[in-house]
C-alpha cells in the first residue's frame, strides 16, 4: 500500500494528487517588472511627442516690441494642438494596456495595472516636451532677433494641461496630460472584466493534464459503428 494509493485495488488516478503549489513571487522581481514597464512606457513618449509636434499645427505670430503676439485675434491652432494630444494620448494608452496585457501574462491582475497606469503617467510629460521643443530653439532664435512686424509660427503647446510640483519635488501632471494613464486603466480594466480565467491567466486543460501525468494520450473520437449490412467477422 503506498501513502498515494491507500487502496490497491483501485488504480491511482492523476486527478486525485493535490495541485503543486503556484511559484512564490518574490516581491523584489515584481518590483523589477512594474520599474522596467514604467521606463519602457515613459521612454516610448518620446516618439509619440514627435507625433504630436508632426501633426499639430504652428501658430502664425508677430513680433512686437512687448514678444510675440497671435497674428489671428481667436486662433484655432493652439485648440488643434490640445485636441491632437489629447486623441494621441488616448490612443497610446489603449495600445499601452494591450501590450502589456499580452506580455504581462503571468502578471495580470494589480500588478499589470499598476505599472500600464504610471508608464502611461510618465509618458505623458515626455510626450510633451519633446514634441513642444522641435521648432522651439528656431522660433526664440526669431524671437530675439526679428525686426517687430516680422511674421513666423509658434510650435505646438498645450493650454489644457501641464506638470504642478508637490512640496517642489514631486511631479503631478493635470488636463490632458492625463489622458494617456485614463485610457490605459480603462482598457486594462475592461480586459480584466472580460477574461474567462478566475485567475486571469490562461488555465490550462484539466483534462489534458490528467492524461498528459498519466502518460497517456489523449483518446481520440470514437470509431463510426459499421455501416448497415456490413460483413460480420466470422464467429467461432
Amino acid at each position: 500500500m503506498s501513502p498515494d494509493n491507500p487502496d490497491p485495488e483501485r488504480p491511482v488516478d492523476e486527478t486525485d494528487r493535490p495541485a503543486p503549489p503556484d511559484e512564490p513571487r518574490r516581491p523584489s522581481r515584481t518590483v523589477l517588472t512594474v520599474l522596467g514597464f514604467v521606463l519602457v512606457i515613459a521612454v516610448l513618449g518620446a516618439p509619440l511627442g514627435l507625433l504630436w509636434a508632426a501633426l499639430a499645427p504652428d501658430t502664425p505670430v508677430l513680433k512686437t516690441a512687448d514678444g510675440a503676439i497671435y497674428a489671428e485675434p481667436q486662433p484655432e491652432q493652439p485648440i488643434a494642438a490640445d485636441g491632437w494630444f489629447s486623441l494621441l494620448g488616448l490612443a497610446f494608452g489603449v495600445l499601452a494596456a494591450l501590450v502589456v496585457w499580452f506580455v504581462l501574462r503571468r502578471r495580470r491582475g494589480p500588478v499589470g495595472l499598476l505599472a500600464v497606469v504610471l508608464g502611461a503617467l510618465a509618458a505623458a510629460p515626455v510626450a510633451w516636451q519633446v514634441g513642444r521643443r522641435v521648432g522651439l530653439a528656431t522660433f526664440d532664435r526669431l524671437l530675439a532677433t526679428a525686426p517687430d512686424g516680422q511674421a513666423f509660427t509658434k510650435p505646438a503647446d498645450l493650454r489644457a494641461g501641464g506638470v504642478d510640483w508637490l512640496l517642489g519635488v514631486l511631479p503631478v501632471p493635470h488636463g490632458n496630460l492625463l489622458l494617456p494613464a485614463f485610457g490605459a486603466a480603462i482598457t486594462y480594466t475592461l480586459l480584466a472584466g472580460w477574461s474567462r480565467w478566475p485567475s486571469l491567466r490562461p488555465e490550462p486543460d484539466l483534462a489534458s493534464l490528467s492524461w498528459a501525468s498519466a502518460g497517456t494520450p489523449t483518446p481520440t473520437a470514437a470509431p463510426e459503428p459499421p455501416a448497415p449490412g456490413a460483413t460480420e467477422p466470422p464467429r467461432g
